[in-house]
């Protein structure tokens, strides 16, 4: 299959959690495609939809089983879209290897071709074993993931029917797709993902397994040279930073963001009554809403989120913010749903890792949701100023 630019093809991403869902569609958008993301799976699809549609299956946040279930369902749902994604996140966290094995049986395509290095963010894959910044994910950070830690860097431990691809044999892919293999794909760079998917000749054969670097090399073998362009929403006002991720790097950013004199916040009990009732009575320009530092159980980190998104509902409809810059896919999810969004109108994508959009439904916000690992220190101070004017204004935040 060729994509043609005169042509509006139908491009679908299943994701585990709703920064994945942003990541994977921001690069087509970017590269032309109209682009959407759904907050859940649709029942049906009553006509075959055009551009880009991302999923988010929520599938994180389930125990295995349900997991692939819903996985199983989204694939067989999306099963003709003319180009197949299924994103992984690049620090294999989450349920990997059933995701993936689902997601081949529910779209019945030919092969798989995983790719999950990201290279802008130091994320590689190196003979099959997945690394972020020169440490098997295994033990880097995302091994003390509170819900998703990491316990594998081995894509072929995670896949023992897995034939390992290499960079400078892509010219190998085609013959490996027509026998029906799951191909693991190693990269360390942009030009080895273009590599790859320059070697398929027809898309639509494959089930594509990847994170962002995959994403943006597909948009850029997919690109229309007229796509549609989207107009900047009007500046915030006043926005809420939601911080629910305990990500090292969101802490960081998060401090750095509370140096500046027109920030203020608060941190989130399971109660949300006090957060609203300080939030409320605050003056500054920026408000930040974050949840304690400190690492939490699976239920205590459920509560909390649950207690942020109380927050946010009561702020949005008193008209107390206006915007809303959120960090975590589950944090993000658990707040919005409340709201009545169905889905997220995407922008761009201003970083790696960052969306930006407007919500779908009754309150039609802007927002920007980032990744919980992503970014230097200073990402959450130029989110801040993405947000709160034009992007031909130089002011600082």
């Amino acid at each position: 299959m060729t994509f043609r630019d005169d042509v509006r093809q139908s491009i679908a991403i299943l994701a585990d959690d709703l920064t994945s869902a942003g990541d994977g569609a921001a690069p087509f958008r970017q590269a032309g495609h109209d682009a959407r993301i759904l907050l859940t799976t649709p029942a049906s699809l009553s006509r075959h939809p055009v551009g880009v549609t991302a999923v988010d299956l929520g599938s994180r946040m389930l125990d295995e089983e349900a997991a692939a279930s819903s996985t199983w369902r989204a694939a067989r749902l999306f099963a003709g879209s003319e180009l197949l994604f299924k994103t992984v996140d690049s620090t294999l966290r989450g349920h990997v290897a059933a995701e993936v094995r689902a997601a081949w049986a529910g779209s019945r395509r030919r092969a798989v071709v995983m790719a999950p290095a990201f290279p802008a963010e130091g994320r590689v894959t190196v003979e099959g074993v997945q690394y972020v910044r020169g440490v098997p994910v295994h033990e880097s950070d995302y091994a003390r993931d509170p819900v998703h830690p990491v316990r594998c860097s081995d894509l072929a431990t995670l896949f023992p029917q897995a034939v390992l691809g290499r960079p400078d044999r892509a010219a190998e892919l085609p013959e490996l797709i027509g026998n029906g293999d799951l191909i693991v794909c190693s990269a360390a760079e942009d030009g080895d993902l273009d590599r790859l998917v320059a070697a398929v000749p027809r898309l639509d054969e494959v089930l594509w397994v990847g994170s962002p670097g995959l994403a943006a090399a597909l948009a850029r073998r997919c690109a229309r040279a007229t796509g549609s362009a989207a107009s900047s929403p009007a500046p915030a006002r006043r926005p809420l930073i939601v911080v629910g991720s305990t990500n090292p790097a969101t802490r960081r950013q998060l401090a750095q963001l509370h140096t500046r004199g027109d920030v203020q916040g608060v941190t989130v009990g399971v109660d949300p009554a006090p957060a609203v009732k300080t939030l409320r009575g605050l003056t500054a320009p920026i408000l930040t809403l974050q949840t304690p530092d400190e690492r939490h159980t699976p239920q205590t980190a459920q509560a909390l989120a649950r207690s942020q998104a109380a927050v946010v509902r009561t702020l949005t409809a008193d008209r107390t913010v206006d915007a809303l810059v959120i960090t975590g896919g589950e944090t993000a999810t658990t707040v919005l749903q409340p709201l009545g969004a169905t889905g997220i109108d995407l922008l761009d994508e201003p970083e790696p890792g960052v969306v930006r959009g407007s919500l779908i439904g009754r309150l039609p916000l802007p927002m920007v949701v980032k990744a919980g690992g992503f970014g230097d220190d200073a990402m959450l101070l130029r989110l801040c100023h993405l947000i709160r004017h034009h992007p031909d204004q130089g002011e600082h935040v």
